[in-house]
């Protein structure tokens, strides 16, 4: 039996007097994309913390293939392969769409320093084909056009989906997106769609937290429902669609589409 891509198992994180996450318990299979969703306030970015320990767990184990994440650093965690990003986007002031994307993949670059200092050949053909990579991932997600302009410049929906182009440039096992549909336009949720179909069926394991229903439901294998804190639910997309608890829980908040 293969091991899954992530394994949150028995976790909870308490602040003080509140419990944040209770007892949740759920795995990420390997090769596939996962939805986390709920209401605001559910719990869905702290689990994300606890995962990449930003937070450390008041109890409970996470296992990355395998391996205890309890008592790695983020940083550490990031060497593992588990990569994320963040509600709001970040870019790098100063430099190009281009540029920003092609950080993401300098950290497994395997030239040594003195060799790009002297760009040896050797360095400049790996250059190149980060390049070429890089180029490759802005023209899926509609951003070719703009690879030499400002990536400040680029509106806020344009600059969410550098950030995960950025960071599939680091050539993630397992991809963390915390609401990357956020600020997107209908075009640009559909090039994101296309965009996380096509990392899925390169073999990257996905996760995503997402309010978009109409993304989740188009890319997702699996959904994961979390309401104050606790897991409530969790199936195909399909299942999630007529689950009761899921449509009692986004009362109020117009069903969320679901």
């Amino acid at each position: 039996m293969n091991i899954p891509a992530l394994q949150v198992v028995n976790v909870s994180k308490r602040f003080g007097g509140l419990a944040a996450i209770s007892d949740v318990t759920l795995d990420v299979l390997d090769g596939s994309v996962t939805a986390l969703i709920g209401p605001n306030g559910a719990g869905k970015t702290t689990l994300f913390n606890l995962i990449t320990n930003l937070f450390p767990p008041t109890s409970g184990d996470i296992y990355f293939h395998g391996t205890s994440l309890n008592r790695l650093s983020p940083g550490a965690i990031a060497g593992l392969g588990l990569i994320r990003t963040f509600q709001t986007a970040r870019v790098f002031p100063g430099m190009t769409v281009l540029e920003n994307v092609m950080v993401g993949g300098h950290r497994r670059l395997r030239r040594h320093a003195f060799e790009q200092m002297l760009w040896l050949p050797s360095a400049r053909r790996e250059e190149r084909a980060l390049t070429a990579r890089a180029d490759a991932f802005l023209d899926l997600a509609g951003l070719g056009r703009f690879r030499d302009a400002a990536a400040t410049d680029l509106p806020m929906g344009s600059q969410k989906l550098l950030e995960v182009i950025r960071a599939l440039m680091a050539r993630p096992r397992l991809l963390l997106l915390d609401e990357p549909a956020a600020g997107l336009n209908d075009a640009e949720t559909a090039e994101l769609g296309s965009l996380l179909r096509a990392v899925r069926d390169s073999g990257t394991t996905v996760m995503v937290v997402e309010h978009n229903m109409s993304l989740v439901m188009g890319v997702a294998d699996r959904v994961m429902v979390l309401d104050a804190g606790i897991l409530v639910a969790a199936g195909t997309p399909q299942e999630i669609r007529r689950n009761a608890r899921v449509i009692e829980a986004y009362v109020g908040q117009s069903e969320a589409g679901v």
